[in-house]
């Protein structure tokens, strides 16, 4: 089927409890950088968007915070990861590891291939996959 439509996927959504952990482990720790900000005090939530570039150009991560949820988010079954190109997957979950990263897969070759992959969980308990770029 072809479309004379063109899509850019903009975002991803991801709910967490404490807003400023998860702002370290993505902007500190995975390097992003805090694109906007917002507060709702009327329905009680906060929005932030992160990413590596500007939004309506990269592809961006919306952190959502609603301030009367305390206990963890069920990610159910169809949550997969979010993913992460790396050069050298080995090096970056050493530094993870290093910055108290919990890891749940180290990294290897993936599964009948040969790209490295590896994978840690957020402050949240996201999965975040890191993977070596394709080769074109």
């Amino acid at each position: 089927m072809s479309s004379k439509i063109k899509f850019h996927l903009d975002h991803t959504m991801i709910r967490v409890i404490n807003l400023e952990k998860s702002l370290d482990f993505y902007v500190r720790i995975m390097g992003m950088k805090i694109l906007r900000k917002n507060e709702y005090p009327d329905g009680r939530f906060t929005n932030v968007f992160i990413g590596y570039g500007p939004e309506n150009i990269t592809t961006t991560i919306e952190i959502t915070n609603n301030w009367d949820t305390e206990k963890p988010y069920d990610k159910g079954e169809a949550y997969g990861h979010i993913a992460f190109n790396v050069e050298n997957v080995s090096a970056a979950m050493e530094y993870l590891e290093a910055e108290g990263v919990t890891i749940k897969s180290p990294a290897k070759p993936m599964n009948h291939g040969t790209r490295m992959l590896g994978f840690v969980f957020d402050p949240d308990g996201y999965i975040i996959e890191l993977n070596e770029p394709l080769n074109s």
